[in-house]
């Protein structure tokens, strides 16, 4: 049997970035759907992880036979879902062990991330996990509120979510990231505070905060279009956020990017290099690869993923290649969701364009309204442009 071919890369030399890559494995199981959630997975699946195992393990022979990755280490690698922690242990040991056979990795330590769901994963599972060779954990806690926990279909208890934490630092984990979310069904200033207060009380090295956005095609996108969800208004999202810069501040958290604070030392390298928009490969069904200047998806469906990858046929379900104004646009907008923001001396190397000639007007009206900032060859959002963040890169666009 005869494979197609893969696309064979084309030269880039602005995008050559500094031989350094992202791996990112996707797994799209769940123990059910959260009413939010837009990204690819499913309800059990126990059955196919195996086979789900064996297609990922095709997809990396694949991927390192066609070239894309030639001359590229890892310098990351973040295994995501989707609930990695459904898989055993074993599993996920395993995998971590067929990457560093099949990519070469880089010389300083590789940043190993992996994401779990307090209510699949125990201290022995999180033991196993470190001695994998898994160094970041990325604990979904949301909330620890359980009210606010039930509102958005979570599994687990603020209890389950504290004893995973203290699981997790038995277990050896030194570099700990929480997942926390604000503007959710029923939540109030007081409680996103409660919350806050105890995630501090944990002591993390890491905190990611979202606010709640309403995805199209999910439960909770029918139920506002019904009139049946009941979300906090915009001044309360707005007190929320003061509350977080505050809360953030006191703890002694730096924020380096709109939704990401860090002790020192602690800033998440995997989710860096998307946001300067460096070379990553993502690994499994719906995991989006960006290799040498082309952005590429895999189909959404595991059962054909598997199929495909069995067959030695294309996994895509779209590929889509990037001009040079596109990916300087796309760069721009990624580096400013960073605090640091851009340097317009490398936007200049990489691309050939003055940055401020580029965008002109816009960017002067951006910076007469006090939105963005430049200074020692650094343009970012100011303080007031990270909160309207989506209006400043929706004119940036």
């Amino acid at each position: 049997m005869t494979a197609e071919p893969l696309l064979t890369p084309y030269a880039d030399v602005a995008d050559s970035g500094d031989g350094g890559m992202g791996l990112y494995l996707h797994v799209p199981f769940c123990l059910r759907k959260c009413p939010y959630c837009s990204f690819f997975s499913v309800a059990g699946g126990n059955g196919r992880r195996w086979d789900y195992i064996r297609a990922v393990e095709g997809q990396v022979r694949r991927i390192i036979e066609s070239g894309w990755t030639e001359g590229r280490q890892a310098a990351t690698i973040f295994v995501g879902g989707g609930t990695p922690s459904l898989l055993e242990p074993e599993q996920l040991a395993a995998l971590l062990a067929y990457f560093r056979r099949h990519f070469p990795m880089a010389a300083e330590e590789v940043e190993t991330s992996v994401e779990v769901n307090p209510a699949t994963v125990g201290g022995a599972e999180l033991a196993r996990l470190c001695r994998a060779g898994y160094n970041r954990i990325s604990i979904g806690v949301q909330s620890l509120v359980d009210r606010e926990l039930r509102e958005i279909g979570r599994p687990h208890t603020a209890a389950e979510a504290i004893r995973t934490v203290h699981e997790a630092r038995g277990a050896g984990f030194a570099n700990l990231n929480m997942d926390l979310m604000y503007g959710l069904p029923a939540q109030t200033v007081a409680s996103w505070e409660q919350t806050l207060v105890a995630a501090m009380e944990l002591e993390p090295d890491h905190l990611a905060v979202y606010e709640l956005t309403i995805e199209e095609g999910t439960p909770f996108a029918r139920r506002r279009q019904q009139g049946s969800l009941c979300l906090p208004g915009e001044d309360e999202v707005m007190e929320m956020m003061a509350v977080t810069a505050a809360r953030t501040a006191q703890a002694e958290f730096s924020r380096y990017e709109i939704s990401n604070y860090a002790r020192p030392g602690k800033q998440c390298r995997h989710n860096i290099n998307y946001w300067r928009n460096g070379w990553y490969a993502g690994l499994g069904p719906g995991a989006v690869s960006c290799l040498a200047g082309r952005r590429c998806r895999a189909i959404e469906d595991i059962d054909e993923f598997c199929r495909r990858i069995g067959s030695g046929k294309e996994w895509w379900s779209d590929i889509e290649e990037l001009d040079a104004e596109a990916r300087l646009r796309e760069t721009v907008i990624m580096g400013l969701r960073m605090t640091d923001g851009i340097s317009m001396t490398e936007i200049a190397r990489r691309f050939n364009v003055d940055i401020l000639a580029y965008y002109g007007d816009i960017l002067l009206r951006l910076e007469e309204q006090g939105l963005v900032e430049q200074s020692n060859d650094r343009l970012r959002l100011s303080p007031a442009g990270m909160v309207f963040a989506n209006q400043v890169m929706a004119r940036l666009v």
